[in-house]
This record gives structure tokens, sequence and C-alpha cells, in this order.
């Protein structure tokens, strides 16, 4: 079974996040870049899977610029076998993306696509669902449990009232949460030996895709300061403080 893990370039989450001055987006320059967690998930669960005897192959993809090859280079060292890059200069919203991997998934054919429920720097949480609808596959989103089996994908999900079991018919779309797994290390022989692992490189042209941007940001800013908290010294006094300045209690 051929698995298609899609991966993000993200700006590294131990990294304080800068506006620019302009308003008109997030400052990247100089910053540290990674894997997006979520999609790291989604890499360590196919390997886990390869090691199972269930997935044969993992193809590494990501769409961006030319340094998105350092991520796919990471998940290659991780254990995917290969990798492609959409390479563009331009900027690629959820859509755009979740029609590129559409053309990837009919390229390569895999029977099952695994990546992450969204990714850390817009939170959008769309990609997965857009590109399911694309393929007409069914989809499991924010799964912590997996398991493949019989041609069809076990997924517990976690919701409000508990875990939730669903069962998927593949080839399907699985989107990961934080607790599926803990992702491995990358040692340094596995890192060496990543560079030579194959790496293609293609252009949203060669797959016939329009990545005209839908959505227009009007304007990014930092959230507003959060204010200094208050001690109390009694549950009387605190009762106090909701009612007269929280607006909690009436």
């Amino acid at each position: 079974m051929k698995v298609l893990v899609p991966v993000k370039r993200v700006v590294d989450y131990n990294v304080k996040i800068r506006v620019k001055a302009d308003k008109s987006g997030v400052d990247v320059a100089n910053v540290k870049m990674s894997m997006n967690p979520f999609d790291e998930i989604a890499c360590e669960q196919a390997i886990r899977l390869k090691e199972a005897g269930v997935a044969t192959e993992i193809v590494a993809v990501s769409a961006g610029e030319p340094k998105a090859q350092e991520t796919l280079r990471t998940a290659l060292a991780m254990g995917a076998d290969r990798a492609v890059l959409i390479e563009s200069a331009d900027e690629l919203q959820p859509l755009a993306v979740a029609k590129l991997l559409a053309a990837i998934v009919k390229k390569e054919e895999p029977q099952l696509v695994l990546m992450g429920k969204q990714a850390i720097d817009d939170d959008s949480n769309q990609t997965g669902q857009m590109l399911a609808a694309l393929l007409g596959w069914p989809q499991a989103t924010f799964v912590s449990k997996l398991t493949v089996e019989g041609g069809e994908a076990e997924a517990g999900r976690e919701v409000d009232e508990g875990l939730q079991t669903i069962a998927v018919p593949l080839p399907a779309v699985v989107t990961v949460d934080l607790r599926l797994n803990e992702p491995r290390y990358a040692s340094l022989p596995n890192i060496m030996k990543a560079k030579k692992k194959p790496l293609d490189t293609l252009k949203p042209a060669e797959l016939g895709v329009d990545i005209a941007p839908r959505l227009q940001y009007v304007q990014v800013e930092e959230p507003a300061a959060r204010k200094a908290g208050v001690k109390v010294t009694s549950v009387q006094e605190l009762v106090q403080k909701l009612k007269s300045e929280g607006g909690v209690l009436a």
C-alpha cells in the first residue's frame, strides 16, 4: 500500500511570531522554519505502518518555495522513501494546495493520504477536507488512533462526548491529531542517507492546476496584550470581583 504524506514548511513552534510593520502578514525573515508538527505526526504514523508491514512505500509531498526541500529532506530522514515538491513562489491558499495534492494523488495513486489536521501558521483546518471532497474519497479527521487492515482504516476521533470510532474504506484521506503518536528524531546516519533519496520537483502548471488566490488578507495584527492578574484574599472577594469586574456572575 502506498501512503502519501503532505508536509508543510512553517515557522517553528518555538519562535515568537512577529507581525510586519505594515500589517500585511507575519515576518518570516531569518526565522527558523520546521515541518508542521501535525504533519510530522502523520509522517511518523506512515512510517509505523510501513514498519508493521501495512505500507510498502511512503511519498512525502510539499508545495511552496524551493526551501521546502529542507522539510521534505526531514521527512526522508525520518523514513519516507521519496519526495515530491510542487515548487511555487506564489501564495498558496488551502484550496490551491488541495487541488495540487489532488493532482499528485491522481498521478501517484496512493491508497491512503495521511496529513496533519491543520498547519500551525494559519490554523485553517481546511486542506484535508477539501482534498477528500475533490477526490470523492471518504475522510476521517482529527484522528488520535488509527489501524489499517482489510482494505479499510479504523480511526478513533476525540469528540466532545468522548472517543468516536469510525471505519472508512480505502482509498481515504486521514487527518491526524496530536495524541496519535510521538514523532521520532531523525538520526545522523538517516539524515545523510536522506540526501541521496529521490526528490522530484514539479510546477503547478505541469499539473494543470489554477493556484490563483480566492481570499484576500485585509490586515494582520498581534493579539491584545493580556492584562495582569489580581490576587484575592477570600472567596467573598473573588465572588465580588466576578460580579463587579468580570461580568461572569449576576
